[in-house]
């Protein structure tokens, strides 16, 4: 196996909280927003994105399983 897909295999649980969180984050601003603009993370479609896949990121590797050491 190549280091990349080894690499993506582990971390698997990441890329789709990314992509979920991405996706969430630019129906955000699509429907939600801000309209004024004075809102720092949803006033702009790439802030809100990003921000978003961030914390999808974060919330879905909560649930990553650690691999335990056996002796």
């Amino acid at each position: 196996m190549t280091k990349a897909k080894i690499l993506l295999q582990s971390n698997f649980i990441y890329l789709i909280g990314i992509i979920i969180g991405a996706i969430s984050g630019f129906l955000y601003w699509k429907y939600v927003g801000c309209l004024t603009g004075t809102c720092k993370i949803t006033s702009s479609p790439i802030n809100s994105t990003a921000y978003f896949a961030l914390m999808g990121g974060l919330i879905f590797g909560s649930f990553k399983k650690q691999k335990q050491d056996v002796k």
